[in-house]
């Protein structure tokens, strides 16, 4: 059933790998920011930001393995989308609850996730099922999690840039006086 869509997991994969590459980055970049006081808000918004890009490779070369029947690739995705799911349930009850998250992130780094993975659950279902409908439900679902983690990352490097230059002008004004 998946024998056509070599190439796009290939692409989907790749294109995952480089994403949480360039966001470690950004993130060593921007390390100062991290500080202890903030690490609630690190596992709150960035860490999902790489757990659902891990999720998008290892699903993307999971369905690459040329030897697995529908049913261990079921098994294999509804694992991972199950675990996914749940995390992005608490994700979503914590950003719901972060005073500094608005209406975009929850559905960012909440709502948005945690669809991909009940759609992914449901493609699950349809693989082991050897419904003809399993591909394209699996696709959609891991490029709704691609393209939602790309806008994270451009919020968390946003937040990093603004903290940098927030604690420099902080760090000049110090200085002076």
């Amino acid at each position: 059933m998946l024998d056509g869509w070599h190439e796009f997991y290939g692409l989907l994969g790749t294109a995952a790998a480089a994403l949480v590459a360039l966001l470690f980055v950004a993130v060593s970049i921007g390390a100062a920011v991290l500080t202890p006081e903030r690490a609630g808000a690190t596992r709150t918004f960035l860490s999902p930001v790489v757990f659902h890009y891990t999720a998008v490779l290892f699903l993307s070369l999971i369905v690459l393995i040329p030897t697995q029947t529908p049913m261990s690739l079921g098994l294999c995705i509804g694992v991972v989308a199950g675990a996914g799911f749940i995390y992005s349930l608490v994700i979503l009850v914590r950003v719901t609850r972060d005073a500094m998250a608005d209406v975009p992130d929850w559905f960012g780094y909440g709502a948005s996730p945690l669809a991909a993975y009940a759609a992914a659950l449901g493609a699950a279902w349809l693989l082991a099922a050897q419904s003809p409908a399993s591909p394209i439900v699996l696709a959609g679902a891991l490029l709704v999690l691609l393209v939602t983690n790309i806008r994270n990352a451009w919020d968390l490097t946003l937040a990093l840039a603004r903290r940098l230059a927030e604690a420099r002008v902080k760090s000049a004004g110090d200085e002076l006086t």
